[in-house]
């Protein structure tokens, strides 16, 4: 079983790092500070492969990779950046990283990248410089599924991109804050085409449009009969999400008992149609939205705080777009087109 040395100075990156990696088969030793990462390759002659971000909070993933170079000749360094330019890349490669990953992180490129240094370690050979023309494709790879205007380049939506493609690989339970407007649906969506439940259902439910009488028949779908109008059976939108994902937008309009029936669901993962006496089975990753935080609503009673524990697995916070005036031309050149 290899071993990885993953650094990152954001214990988030490196939890699910730590999470995706260990579920395909490698051991995994995280650290979010340089210097404890240099004393882990001082003690230890045992790792296969480092993972290393570039930018680091007390130190630099540069000095990283010398002080591996020097100790290990042979040890493999992945190098993290989210700088997207060719000349840092180059300049990485030269000192003798194996190659690097540009954030946002796609789970195959990584996977696939350090599945061939370990090859390479492997047979015993060298790190070696990469072409810049692969180089260069490699970067203009680097782009949205399907998705394109999502793109952008501001300090603020870089983290976030980064935190999509994190997140994603694992089944979490994301909430997602931000004003109305500001691509809650669409981050949303490209957490699920990036997940491994890309090629099941993403079904979203605007949770402020549902009537209160019907939400109930809306998320969980109902017999025939089960109430006046009931004339056929429906199917809700939690059995439509089966094995995909069910994305709940301003969740906080949903009323305090269809709450309380989703907190079962979530619990159990399981369900009843409304009129039903069955049981079934849900295999549903749950993405929400709103535009209030949900912890000061459960605070003042409006929303049940168990039920925000339970989706509050990870959190993704959209600033509005006249805070990164950055991106503005981005979007108004898709838009354009």
């Amino acid at each position: 079983m290899s071993k990885i040395l993953v650094i990152d100075d954001d214990l988030t990156t490196c939890n699910l790092l730590n999470k995706f990696l260990s579920k395909h088969g490698f051991t995994v030793i995280t650290t979010t500070a340089a210097k404890k990462a240099i004393e882990h390759l001082n003690e230890t002659q045992d790792f296969d492969l480092v993972l290393c971000d570039l930018r680091l909070e007390n130190g630099d993933g540069k000095d990283i990779l010398l002080r591996s170079g020097e100790l290990y000749p042979d040890l493999p360094v992945i190098i993290i950046t989210g700088f997207n330019d060719l000349k840092t890349a180059v300049n990485i490669m030269k000192l003798g990283a194996y190659d690097y990953i540009l954030k946002p992180i796609i789970p195959e490129e990584m996977l696939s990248t350090i599945d061939h240094a370990l090859k390479d370690k492997r047979e015993k050979t060298h790190p070696r410089e990469k072409p810049v023309e692969e180089n260069a494709e490699k970067e203009n790879a680097e782009t949205f599924t399907d998705s394109e205007y999502i793109s952008a380049q501001s300090k603020d939506f870089q983290l976030i991109m980064e935190q999509m493609s994190l997140v994603a690989l694992t089944d979490y339970s994301v909430i997602i804050y931000g004003e109305s407007g500001v691509g809650k649906e669409a981050i949303a969506q490209e957490i699920h085409k990036r997940s491994k439940r890309k090629n099941h259902p993403f079904i979203a439910i605007d949770c402020g449009a549902l009537q209160k009488e019907l939400s109930g028949s809306e998320l969980f779908g109902h017999e025939k009969g089960a109430f006046t109008g009931a004339v056929t059976q429906k199917i809700g939108s939690f059995e439509l999400a089966n094995k995909g994902t069910l994305f709940l937008d301003e969740i906080g309009n949903l009323s305090y008992d269809i709450q309380t029936s989703l907190l079962r669901v979530i619990q159990e993962r399981e369900m009843r149609r409304v009129g039903g006496n069955t049981d079934i089975q849900l295999d549903v990753r749950i993405i929400v939205a709103s535009n209030k935080e949900l912890w000061t609503t459960s605070q003042k009673g409006d929303f049940r705080e168990d039920l925000f524990h339970r989706l509050n697995e990870f959190t993704i916070k959209v600033p509005p777009l006249r805070d990164r005036k950055e991106d503005i031309m981005i979007f108004a050149q898709h838009f354009f087109n």
